[in-house]
């Protein structure tokens, strides 16, 4: 197990992969980036040029989840003493439950989010390279 991230992690796989000696054209992360990569391939450049700006879009955009992660605490502030009323009656265990639901709503938002966000930035980096390549 490595607490160093997903690049680390693809990297020990791919390290395996080779040791093994599988091909590591055959791994599916790779065979995902190679499928969009020739999809996008198949596009004239001028569309590609106007993906790319709606990628850029994308991934510059905040999007609901950052709002949401923003705004949800600001209202439950609002309204906090009847919130409270209503969580803590007379030994009852909800803002238990409500305190799960909150935290672990907010823990997938947030990592959707920035999974989004990865995505955006691979599309990007294939149409640069790929418009790039026509350029030349």
């Amino acid at each position: 197990m490595s607490f160093r991230g997903d690049a680390h992690k693809f990297y020990l796989k791919l390290n395996r992969n080779r040791k093994k000696e599988n091909s590591i054209k055959h791994i599916r992360e790779l065979k995902e980036v190679q499928d969009i990569r020739t999809f996008y391939n198949s596009i004239d450049t001028y569309t590609l040029k106007l993906i790319y700006y709606r990628m850029i879009k994308e991934k510059s955009g905040s999007g609901i989840i950052p709002l949401f992660v923003t705004a949800v605490p600001w209202f439950l502030f609002l309204f906090s003493k009847q919130i409270q009323e209503f969580l803590f009656q007379e030994g009852s265990l909800l803002w238990i439950l409500f305190s799960f639901i909150y935290m672990f709503t907010l823990a997938i938002s947030v990592i959707v989010h920035f999974r989004e966000k990865a995505w955006a930035v691979l599309h990007i980096e294939i149409l640069l390279d790929l418009i790039g390549d026509r350029n030349e």
